[in-house]
């Protein structure tokens, strides 16, 4: 995996789909090979939770930081897979996501023993991945209520 991630990296493709294209023609590769590659290649070139500067609006790139900090001192076996426009956090399955927007940091979690109240909104109308979400506008906002509730949908995931 190491050597394809590196021929993936030479290459200076990024796009998934002109990777996945490049590998076939290139390598011979079926098409779920290539994606895995892929997407491991993206990762390790450029690590999914890092949202480029022109995603975040200005003052919330030390909230994401935060966000991002607490998330992964939570355990090691956490992926950040980059989809268009967020971040989506598993573990063995799906328990959050990051989503920057122009006034704050969308954070969806899957919290299905919770009521919402407060600040812990209900997501269905926004994301129906989601039972929850709560927007993040200063780094002040991950405080221990956000990280408890990150905790828990962390830790119903395994």
């Amino acid at each position: 995996m190491d050597e394809l991630v590196t021929l993936v990296a030479k290459s200076g493709l990024t796009k998934h789909k002109e990777v996945v294209a490049m590998l076939k023609q290139r390598y011979g590769m079926t098409h779920g090979a290539a994606h895995r590659v892929s997407l491991v290649a993206r990762d390790r070139v450029a690590p999914a939770s890092q949202v480029p500067a022109a995603e975040l609006a200005p003052g919330l790139q030390e909230a994401y930081k935060r966000l991002l900090e607490t998330i992964d001192s939570m355990g090691d076996d956490i992926e950040h897979a980059q989809k268009k426009g967020y971040v989506s956090l598993r573990r063995r399955k799906q328990f959050a996501m990051l989503q920057p927007g122009a006034r704050w940091i969308n954070v969806g979690l899957i919290l299905r023993q919770h009521q919402s109240r407060g600040r812990l909104e209900p997501a269905a109308k926004w994301n129906a991945l989601f039972t929850h979400r709560v927007r993040v506008v200063a780094a002040a906002d991950v405080d221990h209520e956000l990280e408890a509730w990150l905790r828990t949908a962390y830790d119903d995931a395994s």
